[in-house]
């Protein structure tokens, strides 16, 4: 499949409706991915990035369908990670020779991935690549999401090829933002951000600034998963504005997992008196074990305060809480607060193990936290929903 965007450029890339998870198991894709490759045409032709490595083959056959191979006269590689140039090697048996416009960093990965000294041509921002009545302008975006990362903006058409930023693991037969369902938009656009972009979110806000500094008027921008923004696409850009600045909602999210109940009923026991303090906040209740570690992080990013639960197992606490502060630990909140639980039956570890992971994570522990012996009778209960009301106050 393949179609026309505008004035003779061309989507070129690949729908994955199977894929369900990305990075290898490290991120979960609910509703598939696309990779979005672009054919640019003027007086030069332009090839913008290709697909990951296991649709090589297919994506080189479709290319030819769409043009001459040798009428390709550069690649532009925005970013080298292998779902964006996977098909690169396929494709340069065909057309060694083709100059690959990316930055230095760029350079040096598809060098270590791919171990090939083709024909590369280093970019930094400000640089052009004149293809007739148009010019490529090249804005680097290091660390949107890896070292390497740029954008291209293509004058006169208005579009902003932004690779990453402004994505989605998102396939749908619709690949425009106003064709298709809203709420899976802008859940996926959330989840992508939260998981994959919130460590970067200073960088985010310096980029965009620096973008908007450029007064380059956008009426397009061409992502590399998922839609492309046709309608309104200053409405992401406004998203990434605020999800950048410590985004948090009136939300507290508790996480946990449990051995035999008791941790469970403690869990419950706090969000019924979260509700009862402040019937206005959302509360979301995850066993961590039995749910998507990559929509639990999600919720983590909405929310203004969790509780991170656990019993106590070997001096330690169960390996999917464990997990789930790790994950945590390298996404970098900030601006959160978070409040420990558990139960034990016999060392109580479990306060101590998360409050130390929840520090490490760059949350503020506003309790000492709570740990009940065994199965919790109704006097435990009751204090789990005086810690679940404390806090409501407390972040209300």
């Amino acid at each position: 499949m393949s179609f026309e965007i505008k004035n003779n450029i061309k989507w070129v890339g690949k729908t994955d409706w199977e894929l369900r998870h990305f990075h290898g198991e490290e991120y979960s894709t609910h509703r598939g991915s696309t990779y979005n490759s672009y054919l640019v045409r003027d007086k030069k032709t332009v090839l913008i990035d290709t697909v990951w490595e296991p649709y090589a083959e297919e994506f080189v056959r479709n290319l030819k369908k769409e043009i001459d191979l040798n009428e390709i006269d550069y690649i532009i590689a925005n970013h080298a990670e292998t779902d964006h140039s996977g098909a690169l090697p396929e494709l340069m048996k065909e057309i060694p020779n083709t100059p690959i416009y990316c930055t230095q960093n760029g350079m040096k990965s598809l060098k270590g991935h791919y171990h090939q000294d083709w024909n590369f041509v280093p970019v930094k921002t400000g640089d052009k690549l004149n293809i007739g009545e148009k010019d490529f302008v090249f804005i680097e975006a290091r660390m949107l999401h890896w070292p390497d990362s740029m954008f291209s903006y293509l004058t006169k058409d208005n579009i902003l090829f932004s690779n990453d930023a402004f994505g989605q693991h998102y396939c749908s037969e619709s690949m425009y933002n106003d064709l298709v369902d809203q709420a899976e938009l802008f859940q996926e656009s959330i989840k992508y951000y939260a998981n994959i972009l919130t460590p970067f979110s200073k960088l985010v806000e310096n980029k965009i600034d620096e973008v908007l500094k450029l007064n380059l008027p956008v009426d397009m921008i061409c992502t590399s998963h998922g839609v492309i923004w046709r309608d309104n696409p200053i409405q992401i850009i406004n998203k990434y504005m605020q999800w950048c600045k410590n985004y948090k909602e009136n939300q507290i999210t508790i996480i946990y997992d449990t051995m035999y109940n008791s941790t469970r009923k403690m869990a419950e026991a706090i969000g019924k008196g979260i509700k009862e303090a402040d019937k206005e906040v959302t509360i979301k209740l995850f066993n961590i074990a039995r749910s998507d570690k990559n929509d639990v992080v999600t919720e983590i990013f909405k929310s203004k305060a969790i509780f991170v639960g656990s019993s106590t197992i070997n001096k330690g606490i169960l390996s999917p809480v464990a997990g789930i502060l790790e994950e945590i630990r390298g996404l970098a909140f900030k601006n959160k607060k978070g409040i420990a639980f558990g139960s034990y039956g016999w060392g109580g570890e479990c306060i101590k193990l998360i409050n130390e992971g929840l520090e490490k994570a760059g949350f503020e522990i506003v309790d000492e936290g709570l740990k009940i012996n065994w199965n919790p009778d109704q006097q435990a209960i009751e204090e789990c929903m005086e810690l679940g009301k404390k806090i409501a106050i407390r972040t209300k």
